[in-house]
């Protein structure tokens, strides 16, 4: 079986490539660190009119109506670019709850906005510390009116459309939990942004206050698309990653071989050569698992719970493997704001807690493999 993009793909790829190569080099993420923005605006306009946003959106709804291979394939460049816009949180996640289970009129009314980079998306589920499981969530709406506290919410400050995950009825299990769309320019929400170690990516903490809610989904069905919504982007997030860990390890090789100490390259030492390696191995094993993952998501594979596990885990690994490792190639420069190692390292712990901690997941990859297994 041939796990390799098309020859069309990896023209998509190229092209994505060039273009954030040409709009956005590192000083776009260091002037949203160092400046008052959450994200670089003209970078995701463009974004939205090369067609990348809507690349995996029907053309119905404003689209290109390409697929999943090609979503992985753009997620792939916007992490080496560690590009300051909120993909994630309105393409992955809210683009895709919308295809899931939104009706025809949220669909008309909503994809073609995020398509086109009008909206911006994100979900609200986490409710704090351990607040991301069931008999935790108090989020409620009454009356399609919706109360309650969601925090973080990853670029809850600039979104302009949430999906939340509340409470339509008492009680602490899975059937009470449904998902609302919220229009967050209307009344009754208040935000506020959280200190986080990678600003341009924000979060903020949410707070309803009367907010006017529509469900989206089935009724008492919000835990079941949730978790399905997550698996999905796990595995584009999880190219997200596979991108920042291989240029994080084309940045150590590089200044490997062009860094002299002692009358020789510093990749020509020993303990170099093994930090190299050791990277290589994690970042191959990450794109292998995603490669599977991307197969998965793209076939509908009845192993697409036990694909985006694996791929969270080894790409977070391998993503934070690499940029910790990138910073100690570069040696004592690599620590200073003056490099770019800091930007990498600050997005590979970002997105490793955005869709839930490690240990998260690899209890998940346990409990799917255990019931592939009884099964």
């Amino acid at each position: 079986m041939d796990f390799e993009f098309s020859a069309e793909q990896l023209q998509l790829r190229n092209e994505a490539r060039r273009y954030l190569a040409d709009k956005c080099p590192t000083t776009v993420p260091r002037a949203v660190l160092e400046g008052a923005g959450s994200y670089d605006k003209g970078l995701w306009q463009g974004l939205a009119e090369m067609g990348f946003l809507g690349a995996a959106i029907p053309e119905e709804y404003g689209g290109l109506g390409l697929g999943y291979l090609e979503l992985c394939v753009i997620a792939e460049e916007l992490g080496r670019a560690i590009a300051p816009v909120p993909v994630s949180s309105s393409i992955f996640l809210v683009a895709e709850i919308l295809k899931a289970a939104g009706t025809e009129a949220q669909k008309q009314a909503w994809l073609p906005r995020l398509a086109s980079g009008e909206v911006i998306g994100t979900l609200a589920a986490i409710e704090g510390m351990g607040g991301g499981r069931p008999s935790t969530l108090k989020a409620q709406v009454s009356g399609g009116v919706l109360t309650g506290d969601k925090s973080p919410v990853l670029d809850g400050d600039i979104a302009s459309l949430a999906v939340v995950l509340a409470r339509h009825a008492p009680g602490r299990d899975e059937a009470g939990l449904s998902l609302y769309l919220v229009d967050l320019s209307g009344p009754g929400i208040e935000r506020t942004v959280l200190d986080t170690i990678d600003p341009s990516r924000s979060q903020a903490s949410l707070s309803f206050k009367g907010a006017k809610a529509e469900r989206i989904g089935a009724e008492g069905e919000g835990w079941r698309l949730y978790e399905e919504a997550l698996d999905r982007a796990a595995i584009l997030t999880g190219f997200e990653q596979i991108g920042g860990a291989d240029r994080a390890l084309e940045m150590a090789r590089d200044y490997a071989l062009q860094r002299f100490a002692f009358g020789r390259a510093i990749g020509s030492f020993q303990a170099i050569k093994h930090m190299l390696a050791d990277m290589y191995v994690s970042a191959t094993l990450a794109r292998s698992n995603g490669y599977f993952g991307a197969y998965a998501l793209s076939t509908g594979s009845a192993d697409l719970g036990e694909a985006a596990a694996t791929v969270r885990v080894s790409a977070t690994k391998a993503f934070q493997h690499c940029a910790k490792n990138n910073i100690q190639v570069h040696g004592g420069m690599g620590f200073t704001w003056a490099m770019d190692c800091h930007l990498f390292y600050r997005r590979s712990n970002l997105l490793a807690l955005t869709l839930g901690g490690q240990n998260e997941w690899e209890d998940k990859l346990i409990d799917r493999l255990r019931a592939k297994n009884a099964a």
